[in-house]
């Protein structure tokens, strides 16, 4: 089935902006639902709470780490940094630079921390590392602002900062998939779809599927004890994204439930990030879609164009794929 022409036409501008994309016959539906997101974050955080539904907005739950991190982050991001959003023209090139920005997205997601008590385990995006023992408290949200997410600092963070510890992520690719019954039933009935079809596409071609981190004692040192300056710390951290294929025999995705990330009306909203620094946002998603999504854009680093809702460093000058270093 030929894509659809504003399918066609997405596609042709994304191409000119140097984002690759597949015109493979499209399994998606004839007539895509609207594109482009309306809110792009510098970062997005995602906070483990060991469920798939949450409140309406986990953000207002007091004395929650989301609680807490919202008002750290509006506290401690300087006014002249805070931009606005940019045009719907522009989002609709699908090619935003999280640089231009300092939103900072705030979910819960299903995976549990492997610690007791009131700590959490943090994955911060598209920076692709774990940050564990983060205190739930007020104090513990600000360690982890001023550790990971201060617009000033690389992507490796800063040195030891209070107990928090962070890791690289050891996958190919991690998943968010929107669960959030109190937001909208319809993606609390798709999210369990979803990540099903999504094993077993992914399990059908040798890769691994994972539904919690690995634990941490198994992630090697942690990134705060990288010694020499920013940018040679941030090189390291690189590295050692880069060389994740060979420590493990097969390639390996992380798939986590996610909740509600705003600006659409659709259920079937999928955030693909990947170590590279890419992340892709597909919506309206329903198993038909998966193992396309699965062939084209995780294995072969294309944008399906007639699914996709936006994106963060999506442009690859030189013909490069989203997942090529």
């Amino acid at each position: 089935m030929p894509a659809h022409p504003a399918a066609e036409q997405l596609g042709a501008r994304l191409e000119k902006c140097s984002v690759p994309v597949s015109f493979d016959a499209c399994r998606t539906c004839a007539d895509p639902c609207d594109i482009g997101h309306a809110e792009y974050p510098k970062q997005f955080v995602v906070i483990s709470t060991g469920a798939s539904d949450w409140q309406h907005d986990v953000k207002d739950e007091k004395n929650s780490l989301a609680y807490h991190l919202q008002s750290v982050h509006h506290e401690l991001v300087r006014p002249t940094e805070k931009t606005a959003a940019p045009s719907a023209s522009y989002i609709l090139l699908g090619v935003f630079e999280s640089a231009d920005s300092t939103a900072l997205s705030i979910l819960n997601g299903s995976h549990r921390s492997p610690g007791e008590g009131n700590s959490a385990s943090v994955i911060v995006l598209p920076d692709f590392k774990l940050v564990t023992s983060v205190d739930k408290a007020a104090k513990g949200a600000e360690d982890l602002w001023k550790a990971a997410l201060d617009p000033d600092i690389g992507r490796a963070g800063v040195p030891a900062q209070g107990n928090i510890r962070s890791f690289p992520l050891p996958y190919q690719c991690v998943v968010l998939i929107c669960s959030h019954k109190r937001r909208s039933m319809r993606c609390h009935i798709a999210a369990p779809k979803l990540e099903d079809a999504l094993i077993t596409s992914l399990e059908s071609i040798g890769w691994e599927a994972h539904t919690q981190p690995d634990d941490p004692d198994t992630l090697g040192p942690a990134l705060e004890t990288i010694p020499g300056s920013p940018e040679e710390r941030d090189a390291a951290f690189t590295a050692r994204l880069k060389n994740m294929d060979d420590e493990y025999d097969q390639k390996r995705v992380l798939i986590l439930r996610v909740s509600h990330t705003g600006g659409h009306k659709y259920a079937g909203n999928m955030i693909l990030c990947f170590p590279q620094g890419a992340s892709v946002w597909y919506g309206k998603m329903t198993p038909h879609e998966v193992p396309e999504v699965v062939r084209q854009t995780i294995v072969g680093g294309k944008v399906i164009p007639g699914l996709l809702r936006g994106g963060m460093h999506l442009s690859q000058p030189g013909g490069k794929n989203i997942i090529d270093w």
